[in-house]
């Protein structure tokens, strides 16, 4: 065992590493938090300053984090953070936390991985662990973190160790949260592998799983959401089917998933929202390309996920025409914005989409959600109702539930409202469904 190598196991059993978390959103400053608690000195890093003096300051800006926990590591002094990016060279390890969105071609924007990298690059020393957690498409770590950091003259695997390490975050989920979902760690070599899973060991409780490679653990991740995807847009796809039949596909789903083996239940929506699930798929396509291979099923599953908000808006017209309310003029009420119930994030949530397409109808659009007071969607901000009052939903030609947030009472709303197209059905509870249409 190299020198280099044994020093930097010595730390992080012994818990003197330093380690840094560069981006602090909503995976990174779960990590950061969790890294704090288990007894590192951990610093965090991010390019905008509201986010580095709200963690200075102890106040969480992400749901997950329970607000006493993050406060408590500051104060104690296990926890900072900064945006000057020197800090690098005082940690023994780094995990990049940054965006790996999609450009406006479906092709992965890698830059925020790749400006980190090379910020990082230019403070690497002997004997530091860098992992990547960002999602990404199969061999961004060999092919482009690698060159850059051993642009420094150090060799990767004898000077310093690099990993990927796929983040699950699940914003919302109550019962798996960073601290006991098992992690995947693949390392450049053994070594790098061996030493940041020992790092994750030392501070979560659901395990690491080591495999041989990163790319192994990147093609991992992609799996893990391309799956989700495909089989949300099955559940699209037979919602639309069942629909014209005449049958209530969320009867055959609860039926369906009796069955004790070979089956798990995927719900139908208004589409699929959220960082990961909408996106990771593109990057595998991307890269699949490189090997002249066409994703047929994973790209048609797009489709029709993409699909769905134009097809709510369709379902809502044919309601409204029921009625004799033509959609141009109709006042409709949304319900809920979130990508998902009961929390605050609107990234990519099918929401949006559903209220530009009923805006582009001429419907007078209102919407609601105590979790999202105004949001930003393709430059233009709009801002919901402060409250959902009894006038509101009475005024409503038609309410449309998106989100199936807990704090709805949807007694209330199933009796003052004239029409209801519930997309997530939330109201399976409600007696009265002589005003509600599912989708």
């Amino acid at each position: 065992m190299s020198n280099v190598k044994q020093e930097l196991l010595r730390k992080i059993a012994d818990k003197s590493a330093v380690v840094g978390i560069v981006g602090l959103g909503y995976v990174g400053l779960p990590l950061a938090v969790e890294m704090a608690e288990a007894g590192y000195k951990t610093i965090g890093f991010d390019v905008q300053a509201k986010k580095v003096d709200s963690v200075n300051a102890g106040h969480n800006y992400i749901g997950d984090i329970v607000g006493d926990k993050l406060k408590n590591m500051v104060e104690t002094g296990f926890l900072r953070a900064t945006s000057n990016f020197d800090f690098i060279r005082d940690v023994d390890a780094v995990a990049i936390c940054v965006p790996t969105p999609l450009d406006k071609y479906q092709q992965p924007d890698i830059s925020y991985v790749k400006g980190s990298t090379e910020s990082v690059a230019e403070h690497v020393h002997p004997g530091m662990l860098v992992v990547l957690e960002s999602t990404t498409y199969p061999g961004t770590t060999e092919e482009l973190l690698k060159p850059i950091l051993e642009k420094s003259g150090l060799v990767c695997g004898e000077d310093f160790y690099l990993a990927f390490s796929p983040e699950r975050v699940d914003p919302g989920n109550k019962q798996y949260k960073t601290k006991n979902t098992p992690k995947v760690v693949g390392g450049i070599t053994k070594d790098c592998t061996e030493i940041a899973a020992a790092l994750y060991r030392n501070v979560l409780e659901g395990g690491v799983y080591e495999v041989s490679s990163p790319a192994v653990a990147e093609m991992e991740k992609l799996l893990e959401n391309t799956y989700r995807n495909i089989n949300i847009g099955l559940a699209n796809e037979m919602a639309i089917i069942c629909n014209r039949m005449g049958i209530n596909v969320w009867e055959v789903i609860e039926a369906a998933k009796t069955k004790p083996y070979g089956f798990q239940a995927f719900y139908p929506g208004p589409g699929l929202g959220g960082h990961c699930i909408p996106l990771d798929p593109f990057y595998l396509t991307w890269k699949a390309r490189e090997f002249d291979y066409h994703t047929r099923l994973i790209e048609t599953s797009g489709e029709i996920n993409t699909g769905m908000p134009e097809y709510v808006v369709d379902r809502v017209m044919k309601v409204l025409n029921r009625n004799k309310t033509a959609m141009n003029g109709a006042k409709v009420l949304v319900l809920g914005v979130a990508y998902k119930n009961d929390i605050d994030d609107y990234r990519e949530s099918p929401a949006l989409n559903v209220i530009d397409h009923l805006i582009e109808q001429g419907a007078e659009t209102t919407y609601y959600d105590p979790y999202i007071p105004e949001y930003k969607h393709k430059g233009k901000v709009h801002t919901g109702a402060k409250e959902l009052t009894d006038d509101m939903l009475r005024e409503a030609d038609i309410v449309v539930i998106c989100t199936a947030h807990e704090c709805f009472d949807y007694e209330r709303i199933q009796k003052l409202s004239k029409e209801i197209f519930d997309t997530r059905n939330a109201m399976k509870n409600v007696a009265d469904r002589s005003n509600i249409e599912l989708l």
